[in-house]
């Protein structure tokens, strides 16, 4: 390093599909709108068919491939492994790579299970006292609109928590011949709409409010029971009926539950893929003693924020538009009333990454986090299986 030039930090990167694409998109923009203490350089991307990885690495800005990602952890210029792989990869991936000592980012959920987790929190922890850093990649965290409904209520402007409301609706599986893919294997994904999208309004809930849930009640539905075999989906069991391979859906269509956080508050969740007509709604709504906020990423730019400290006559939700400098990663963008997009979110991410990193602190969502939506979820799942009604989530303060 000369002058004042910035030290780098090779990213290798493992799966290069949707989650893939995003990240890719991240790498490429932070230093460019950011002031990171690393400058990222984005070394090589691994995916199972070279000639697919190939096309990727030159679409995306990867600047060689790898067919094993066990080869990410052997280049001497990857110092950070980031995982965009489906659930059941997860836990070897990043253990690995933490006993490499490589930094890593993983996606959301941690893991398909309590255990996977709690594997990958033990080398995290590990890995932690050599100086290595390890981040689940709840990326609407770093919505600025929800950055901000944080801000609000540590600042105690809706006083006492009473309700949370959350929701993800989507609607991509509705058509009963949509291909049976990798998210709807539980071998792959762990679970359905529950793990895939209701692990970000668990995570999104306690992110503002600052508690944790502490028990559930809850219901699941899987509505289509078989669906077309997906191009992907050799080795599932599969009939064939009129000529057409099929096989048997084997996560949740939809999950609906309510709980109690630690602090008192009464929270319903649903999420669903089967909201006809809803694209990518997740949706919040907290009510405290002094206020409330309402939060729809479909509108991702605007925070709704009621005061109910003041006069009651003419009092109603007003409307925030979350794009000044002063709101949270806003002002690294564009001026006042340019909003951003899905894709920042992750930019942001990497940002506050690559920051910790160089401050040798914790990143959020720590593995630790990460570890404790993923007993929600195995607490959501075992008070659906077993219709015994609640559920309490074993130990919902994990230690540091």
């Amino acid at each position: 390093m000369t002058g004042d030039r910035k030290p780098t930090l090779g990213v290798g990167l493992v799966g290069h599909a949707f989650m893939g694409r995003a990240h890719s998109q991240a790498w490429r923009s932070v230093a460019a709108f950011f002031d990171p203490p690393y400058t990222p350089v984005m070394a090589a991307l691994a995916g199972r068919s070279r000639e697919r990885a190939a096309a990727a690495a030159a679409a995306l800005g990867w600047a060689a491939v790898e067919t094993d990602w066990k080869e990410l952890l052997r280049r001497d210029d990857v110092q950070l492994v980031d995982i965009c792989t489906p659930g059941d990869s997860h836990a070897e991936i990043a253990v690995a790579a933490l006993e490499a000592g490589k930094h890593v980012l993983c996606e959301k959920p941690l893991a398909n299970s309590v255990a996977e987790a709690e594997t990958m929190v033990a080398a995290a922890r590990a890995a932690r006292a050599r100086g290595v850093r390890a981040m689940v990649g709840f990326n609407y965290r770093r919505v600025p609109a929800v950055a901000l409904a944080r801000r609000l209520v540590a600042e105690g402007r809706l006083g006492r928590i009473h309700h949370i409301r959350a929701q993800y609706l989507q609607d991509w599986i509705v058509d009963p011949e949509f291909p049976l893919v990798w998210r709807l294997d539980a071998q792959k994904a762990g679970s359905g709409a529950l793990g895939d999208i209701g692990a970000h309004i668990i995570d999104t809930a306690q992110f503002i409010t600052g508690d944790r849930l502490v028990g559930v009640t809850a219901i699941t539905e899987t509505f289509v029971k078989e669906r077309p075999l997906a191009a992907d989906a050799a080795g599932l069991d599969a009939t064939a009926e009129g000529g057409a391979a099929r096989g048997p859906v084997t996560v949740d269509d939809a999950a609906l539950f309510i709980g109690r956080t630690a602090g008192g508050a009464l929270a319903s969740f649903e999420a669903t893929r089967f909201a006809n007509g809803r694209k990518n709604a997740l949706r919040i709504e907290i009510n405290g003693s002094a206020g409330s906020l309402a939060f729809d990423f479909e509108a991702m730019n605007e925070l709704w924020f009621y005061d109910g400290t003041g006069e009651t006559a003419t009092a109603g939700f007003r409307r925030i538009l979350v794009t000044e400098p002063e709101h949270p990663y806003a002002g690294a963008w564009w001026p006042p009333g340019h909003g951003l997009g899905y894709e920042h979110t992750f930019t942001h991410q990497v940002a506050d990454l690559l920051t910790a990193i160089a401050d040798g602190t914790d990143p959020e969502p720590s593995f630790e986090d990460g570890l404790q939506v993923q007993r929600v979820l195995d607490a959501v799942a075992r008070s659906a299986a077993s219709g015994s009604g609640w559920t309490p989530i074993e130990d919902p303060q994990p230690t540091a």
